[in-house]
């Protein structure tokens, strides 16, 4: 412990001594700061000798875990030592931080004080402290007294804080903002909370239509229905059958995961739109009425099964693969046949991964925002009700509050309905001893069952991508079907004057947005899976608390988490607007459930007596994380790697406020194209994204390759 919290220690008093307190032009990484020690560059120590007294209250918390160190005291008094000089320093270093916000002070504290905000050394500050304070705790024999597993639980619960419940609460105080300005209270939150026109169920009647409550909630209960159904079907087809062209099929299931949201609603208004090329068809060949079904809550479901089903195969896949062919085949030795093996032993084991996929997909649905934009017709929406509460010709911050809060609650009831239907059971499968097994085959009824609920599926998303591509190589998709290659000349064109130029005008998004997104990938896999390890292998006070908050981001609508940030981060104390820092912090907090959920799952699978076995053998938790857990955990690791890429390129509603002229994004320069009503360009430019995250998923595949769980698997990999 003395020696863990001295490490910290030093690495906090080098932050404070030597690196660039605030932010510095062009970034620490620049290094510009060291021909400027003294001034932009200057450290927390010369600006306190400066004159910024209040400078001198963090270095207070590393005062007081020097003196505790160098006294010669048991390790109880230590830990408690460590533990408040810690808290005590991240407090002050926090308090001045936020009583000093750029050009204005709160309380009458440091009058006339100014600084920007916090930069690198800041940052390697509060890490010092907060090392500091949960090596103490693990002193204190909390963690199992291991500074690894509370070292880790801090830095996830100092992130989250950070980065989802401080921009959050800027939006969710606004909640209880009284209408006209007229300050603060609750007299009007209950009544616009509970308002009839959100909680309609009319149109159960047929007397006009739902709220915005009702229909998102119908909505996302179908999604996740829908999605759950198709992404066990594939995942079955993958693992259990002999389906000649497994590598083809894989690539349609993951393509809509692949495509920038408004593509997808494009595509089916042009094939089932009331002008659509297959609503012509069949007004032509059968004398069919032509209708605008297609608006309305059943062309969202639609498109949202379309673009969530991969999410749930990429949690179940792994998770069906992990259930041990010895339990299969001692099931089939008592004489069950194989309904009966897969009803009564492998369903009931894939429970943790049925109900995370449920969960995604219905939490997916609630925050959706680019479907319900384009085909929600005269229905309304909570995501869609929030953007133009924000955005529209009367902004109504209170409103757009009270709508998330709303969306919480649903999120907040799946979560508890998930943990009961789970309940305590173990769903281990994968232990330390030997499995030489096959999985059971499927039977003949539920094998063709799968057939004929993913089958289809695939053909019809094949032939929507079949359009998609089409569309960009023609001058007007559904008007004039004249082929060109025109868009990708104007988007992507290169010359050769003196060299090589990029002359397209999509290349500046292009190489920002691959940028940004293989930076956010492996960190949001990084933070995910390490959050899934602590809730699954580990115990400690707050548990459900710590799981629920992870999922905060990922409940709450792109748009006002995008809101959020603008409005927390555009002024000290983290001063982040305009920056690709908060493009990849954004993509990090908004993407990191997925990584958790589907860890979780897989996770689930692997009996504890491994890291028991490993810790037993003299390894401490860290490496039996690196050596012994994540080597089991490929399928998850593929699956937060993929999901983040892939939503870091594809996201539009969380970076729509964040893009600047210098880092724009590619959907953000998508959707100044629909607005310019270019859209051979756009599609051409998602035509792009879709074959680069392809290539990018497959090369992570081959890198990551197979999870090898028993020795038949080894046989078939050599």
């Amino acid at each position: 412990m003395r020696r863990t919290a001295g490490l910290w220690l030093l690495i906090g008093l080098a932050g404070y001594s030597l690196l660039p307190w605030y932010m510095v032009t062009g970034g620490f990484l620049s290094l510009g700061w060291l021909t400027d020690p003294a001034g932009e560059g200057a450290s927390a120590l010369l600006w306190s000798l400066g004159g910024r007294s209040w400078l001198w209250l963090p270095l207070l918390g590393f005062a007081g875990a020097g003196i505790v160190l160098m006294r010669k005291r048991d390790q109880l008094a230590t830990a408690r030592g460590l533990v408040a000089s810690g808290a005590g320093g991240l407090a002050l270093m926090a308090a001045q931080g936020l009583v000093i916000l750029g050009n204005a002070t709160r309380f009458g504290l440091f009058e006339g004080a100014t600084q920007p905000g916090m930069g690198a050394g800041a940052l390697f500050t509060a890490a010092g402290l907060l090392f500091i304070l949960t090596t103490g705790i693990s002193g204190l024999g909390r963690g199992r007294g291991d500074a690894f597993i509370t070292g880790l639980v801090g830095a996830i619960v100092a992130l989250v804080g950070v980065f989802v419940f401080y921009p959050m609460s800027f939006i969710l105080v606004s909640a209880f903002e009284l209408k006209g300005g007229a300050g603060f209270g609750i007299s009007e939150f209950f009544p616009r909370f509970f308002a009839s026109e959100i909680w309609s169920v009319a149109c159960f009647s047929g007397r006009g239509y739902c709220g915005a409550a009702m229909n998102s909630l119908v909505l996302g209960l179908c999604t996740a229905l829908g999605t759950t159904l198709l992404g066990l079907a594939f995942a079955l087809i993958f693992t259990r059958t002999a389906f000649p062209a497994k590598k083809f099929l894989r690539v349609l299931t993951i393509l809509p995961i692949i495509t920038p949201p408004f593509v997808i609603g494009l595509a089916l208004i042009l094939l089932f739109g009331r002008s659509g090329t297959i609503t012509e068809f069949f007004a032509d060949a059968f004398g069919w009425e032509k209708t605008r079904w297609l608006y309305g809550i059943w062309g969202v479901w639609l498109a949202q099964v379309l673009s969530f089903t991969p999410i749930a195969f990429l949690v179940l896949i792994g998770v069906v693969e992990g259930v041990s062919p010895s339990m299969e085949e001692a099931s089939q030795t008592l004489d069950a046949n194989r309904w009966q093996t897969f009803r009564y032993v492998s369903l009931p084991l894939m429970r943790p991964g049925l109900a995370n996929a449920f969960l995604l997909g219905f939490i997916e649905s609630l925050a959706d925002f680019g479907n319900p934009l384009v085909l929600s017709g005269n229905e309304n929406f909570l995501s869609t009700e929030i953007y133009f509460a924000i955005v529209g010709t009367v902004a109504d911050p209170a409103k757009a509050a009270i709508l998330s809060l709303i969306l919480l609650t649903m999120t907040l009831t799946a979560f508890l309905a998930q943990r009961f239907w789970l309940g305590t059971k173990n769903y281990a499968t994968v232990t330390g001893k030997a499995d030489s097994g096959r999985h059971a085959a499927l039977n003949p009824a539920l094998r063709m069952t799968c057939y004929l609920i993913a089958l289809p599926w695939a053909a019809f998303t094949m032939i929507l991508y079949v359009l998609i591509v089409f569309g960009s190589f023609v001058k007007l998709w559904g008007y004039d079907h004249t082929l060109t290659l025109e868009h990708y000349k104007r988007a992507f064109g290169i010359v050769h004057r003196n060299g090589w130029h990029f002359t397209g005008s999509a290349w500046d998004s292009y190489f920002t947005t691959l940028t940004i997104s293989s930076i956010a990938a492996p960190l949001t896999a990084m933070v995910g899976l390490a959050t899934a390890y602590l809730l699954v292998r580990q115990k400690f006070a707050g548990k459900d608390a710590f799981e629920f908050s992870t999922m905060l981001s990922f409940a709450i609508p792109g748009t006002v988490i995008g809101v959020a940030y603008v409005m927390a981060f555009n002024f000290p104390p983290i001063e982040l607007t305009g920056t690709g820092l908060i493009l990849i912090v954004v993509f990090i907090f908004r993407n990191m459930p997925v990584g958790v959920r589907g860890g979780i799952a897989a996770m689930s699978q692997l009996d504890r007596s491994l890291d028991e076995a490993s810790i037993t053998l003299g390894a401490n938790s860290a490496t039996t994380l690196r050596r012994v857990i994540l080597p089991l955990m490929g399928p998850a690791i593929l699956a937060a790697l993929t999901y983040s890429f892939v939503r870091a390129i594809t996201s539009v509603s969380a970076v729509i406020f964040l893009v600047s002229a210098r880092y724009n994004m590619a959907t953000s320069f998508i959707v100044g194209r629909v607005e310019n009503g270019e859209y051979g360009i756009a599609i051409a430019y998602a035509a792009v994204l879709i074959v680069t995250m392809l290539v990018a998923i497959l090369a992570l595949q081959l890198v990551i390759g197979r999870r090898t769980l028993r020795r038949a698997d080894r046989v078939e990999a050599h």
